[in-house]
C-alpha cells in the first residue's frame, strides 16, 4: 500500500494505492468550523445534492446515471468531528479493467456534477426534492426519543456544557422550519468557496486519476485557516451533575460523560485505547465482566473514548431499580484502574485487540481512508507505526491517564419496568 499527498493550494489530494479491492473509491471531504445554527441547513443541503442536480434533476435521473456507470454508487454523509463540521461525498466505481475505457472520467464527472451543479434552477424538481427531504428530516427530529440509547447520549452531551459535542448532529426543528431556496443557495456558496477540502482516492490507481480530479474539481479556497480540531478541558465539576427524564419504554438508558484532562500526544493516541479496553471497551473489560456478567445489573454496558472531544462516554441499558448500584459499581471500577488493580495480562489483551482491529481496517477501503483521515487530525502515524506504539504502553501510563478522567454528568432516560 502506497500513500501520497498532493497539495493543490486550494485543496489536497490523497492517493492510496492498493490492489486489494476491485473498486476505486473517492471521497470529497469538506471541513468547516462548526456552528450550531448551520447544522440543520448543512444536513439538508448535503441530502439535496445527492437527490437532485441541475443535470440530473430527479432522484430517478441520478439512479439511471449510476446504472449507466456500471452501478457506481454515490452518497453523502454529514457529521461533526471535534471542532469541525464535515460533509463527505462518496463515489465508488469499478476498476476500469472490469468495465470499459472511459468509465473513470465519466464517473468522476458525475461526482463533480453532484458537487458543483446543485439543482437550484428547476423549480418543480427543486420543490419536489425539498418537500421529500423536509418531511424526512421532520420525521427524524420528531422521532428522536424513539431510540432511547441515542437520545440518552444526546441529552448527556447537552448537559455537560456549551461545546460543539453538545450540538445535535441531526439538527433542530426550529432551524429546519427556516430553510428555503435562498438559505440553501447562500450556504452552498459558503461551502464551496470556504471549506477545507480533501479529495481521497483509494484503489489500484495511476496518475490518470490525478489528472481527472484536476480537470473536474476546481476549488477557489486559498485561505486555509489553522483550527485545532481537539476540544480540551481545564474546568472540572466538584460535584457530578445528575439528570433523570421519564420514558414509557421498559428499559432505562444510562449515559455518563467523563471529561478527560490534559494529555500528551502519546497518552491521547495510545494509552487511552488501552485504558478504555481494560475498563469498558471490550468483552474482557471490568464493566462487562463485573457489572453485566457477575452482578447482572445491565443488559449491556460499555465505555468509549472520543479523542477529539476529550470525553469518555459510558452507556448502559438497566432497570431503573438498579440505577444506584450501577453508578456505585462504575465509580468503584474506575477507581480500581486508577489504583492499578489490573494485571499486565489485561494490558497485553488490550494491545493484541488493538492490533487485531488495525489488521481488520486493512480489509476495508473505507476503514483505510478513515485511518488516514484520523492521522491528519491526530497525528497517529501509519498503521505499522500504531502497532509499534501501542506496545509501548505500560501499567504506569494507564494509571496516570486514569487519574485524568473525571466523572462530569449522568443522564438516565428512566423506563417503567425492571429486569425480568
Amino acid at each position: 500500500m502506497e500513500y501520497k499527498k498532493i497539495n493543490k493550494t486550494s485543496y489536497n489530494i490523497h492517493l492510496i494505492k492498493t490492489d486489494k479491492f476491485k473498486t476505486i473509491d473517492i471521497r470529497g471531504c469538506f471541513r468547516d468550523e462548526i456552528r450550531k445554527e448551520d447544522i440543520t441547513l448543512r444536513n439538508m443541503l448535503s441530502s439535496l445534492m445527492t437527490y437532485s442536480t441541475d443535470t440530473y434533476p430527479t432522484k430517478r435521473d441520478l439512479v439511471l446515471k449510476s446504472e449507466d456507470l456500471y452501478a457506481a454508487t454515490i452518497f453523502t454523509k454529514s457529521y461533526r468531528s471535534g471542532r469541525f463540521s464535515l460533509v463527505n461525498f462518496y463515489l465508488s466505481m469499478l476498476n476500469e479493467k472490469y468495465t470499459e475505457k472511459g468509465m473513470y472520467e465519466e464517473s468522476i464527472k458525475f461526482l463533480s456534477d453532484v458537487i458543483f451543479n446543485p439543482n437550484f434552477n428547476k423549480e418543480k424538481e427543486f420543490n419536489d426534492a425539498y418537500k421529500f427531504l423536509y418531511e424526512s428530516a421532520n420525521r427524524t427530529l420528531k422521532g428522536l426519543k424513539e431510540n432511547g440509547g441515542n437520545y440518552s447520549t444526546i441529552r448527556v452531551l447537552e448537559e455537560i456544557d456549551d461545546n460543539p459535542y453538545s450540538y445535535r448532529d441531526v439538527g433542530y426543528m426550529d432551524d429546519l422550519k427556516k430553510i428555503n431556496l435562498d438559505s440553501l443557495k447562500e450556504y452552498y456558496n459558503k461551502l464551496i468557496t470556504s471549506s477545507l477540502v480533501d479529495i481521497i482516492v483509494i484503489g489500484d490507481i495511476n496518475d490518470d486519476i490525478v489528472k481527472l480530479i484536476e480537470k473536474y474539481f476546481d476549488f477557489k479556497t486559498f485561505k486555509r485557516p489553522k483550527i485545532d480540531p481537539i476540544i480540551t478541558h481545564d474546568k472540572f465539576r466538584q460535584r457530578v451533575k445528575s439528570i433523570k427524564e421519564e420514558n414509557d419504554a421498559s428499559q432505562s438508558k444510562l449515559s455518563i460523560a467523563c471529561k478527560i484532562g490534559k494529555l500528551t500526544t502519546f497518552e491521547r493516541n495510545f494509552v487511552l485505547n488501552v485504558y478504555n479496553a481494560i475498563l469498558g471497551g471490550s468483552s474482557e473489560s471490568k464493566f462487562f465482566q463485573i457489572i453485566r456478567e457477575k452482578n447482572s445489573l445491565a443488559y449491556y454496558v460499555y465505555s468509549s473514548i472520543n479523542k477529539l472531544d476529550s470525553l469518555m462516554l459510558i452507556r448502559a441499558g438497566i432497570s431503573k431499580d438498579n440505577y444506584d448500584k450501577t453508578i456505585s459499581l462504575i465509580k468503584k471500577l474506575m477507581k480500581e484502574v486508577e489504583d492499578g488493580k489490573f494485571t499486565l495480562d489485561d494490558i497485553k489483551v488490550a494491545q493484541e485487540n488493538y492490533i487485531s482491529s488495525l489488521n481488520e481496517v486493512e480489509d476495508s477501503s473505507d476503514g483505510i481512508v478513515e485511518a488516514y483521515l484520523a492521522n491528519e487530525l491526530l497525528g497517529l502515524g501509519d498503521l505499522e507505526t500504531r502497532k509499534k506504539e501501542i506496545m509501548k504502553v505500560t501499567k504506569e501510563d494507564v494509571m496516570k491517564v486514569a487519574k485524568k478522567i473525571k466523572l462530569d454528568t449522568i443522564f438516565l432516560l428512566e423506563g417503567v419496568d425492571g429486569l425480568e
